[in-house]
């Protein structure tokens, strides 16, 4: 399983890589691997202001419809648009051309509360959440 240790991560299994005052998002390897082929992403509007915690995106799959919560507060200024003619990767690139939104973060404090590499790796072997 990859878990790479210069991201943050939620109970969720949401990933984020902080660059200056944008955080990118995505799922991670073990949520992908748990949802299966992914066949739609719903991806967040350019502008959409989000608060952590809430709905921010919707991965539509083989087995399962899952929501993407907002890690941080904050603005969307992206969603990866390659999602919607190859929502597979998620799948194949998870940490990568796999990222699902881009927001500009206005709740910094929030990333002290998001899950460093050892934590995350920690809930993924007790079973997930």
């Amino acid at each position: 399983m990859n878990i790479p240790k210069n991201l943050k991560y939620t109970e969720e299994h949401e990933w984020v890589k902080v660059e200056g005052n944008i955080a990118i998002i995505g799922i991670t390897d073990f949520a992908q691997s748990q949802l299966g082929d992914v066949v739609f992403v719903e991806l967040p509007a350019a502008g959409t202001e989000v608060a952590a915690g809430a709905g921010l995106s919707v991965v539509e799959s083989v087995k399962a419809v899952s929501d993407i919560y907002a890690p941080l507060s904050g603005k969307v200024v992206a969603g990866n648009e390659d999602l919607a003619d190859a929502p597979e990767k998620v799948n194949q690139d998870p940490y990568g051309d796999g990222w699902i939104a881009k927001i500009e973060i206005t709740g910094g404090e929030e990333l002290g509360k998001l899950l460093d590499c050892e934590a995350y790796e920690k809930l993924v072997a007790e079973g997930g959440h």
